[in-house]
């Protein structure tokens, strides 16, 4: 069996020296966080999704939140100094990003954006995120995922 290709993220993680571990797992078509969660056998609230949104002055941003968790789109507007933010189009998260949908990393992006990860991945020890290809997740410390990105941590999601 031939070695496994390092992403961009992997790579990244490596030159800085920070410890990671590679969750990889069969996923054909991408669903959904929840379901990539289950494959891979970890918890929904400790597995963390990307979304990349573009605020009104046209600028992207990036939240990284549970994947069983909706996204609260003042909360994330006024976390980065926006009126409001909104999804950015299926069809452009590989030109914006460098990644697919379902295998989008927070790290290692084609530009730094300004990212916010939801204060509730402080309560872990380690989280787990895409690791820039469907079927590989990466888990590693909150702390060490924000200082690679320089993402700040607030809270973005509803409120159940």
């Amino acid at each position: 069996m031939g070695k496994e290709a390092k992403t961009n993220a992997m790579r990244i993680l490596e030159r800085q020296k920070i410890p990671y571990e590679m969750i990889t797992y069969e996923c054909e078509n991408f669903v959904d966080g929840v379901h990539s969660a289950k494959i891979a056998g970890i918890l929904p609230e400790q597995s963390f999704k990307t979304l990349v949104m573009q605020g009104k002055s046209r600028e992207f941003y990036v939240f990284v939140i549970p994947v069983d968790r909706e996204v609260d789109m003042k909360k994330a507007a006024r976390a980065v100094g926006e009126k409001s933010v909104e999804m950015i189009p299926v069809k452009d998260i590989t030109k914006v990003t460098g990644y697919v949908r379902g295998g989008c990393s927070p790290i290692g992006m084609k530009k730094k954006f300004p990212t916010v990860i939801h204060e509730s991945a402080k309560a872990f020890d380690r989280i787990c995120v895409s690791g820039g290809r469907i079927g590989l997740s990466l888990m590693l410390s909150p702390a060490d995922l924000a200082g690679v990105i320089g993402a700040e941590f607030g809270n973005i999601i509803f409120i159940e």
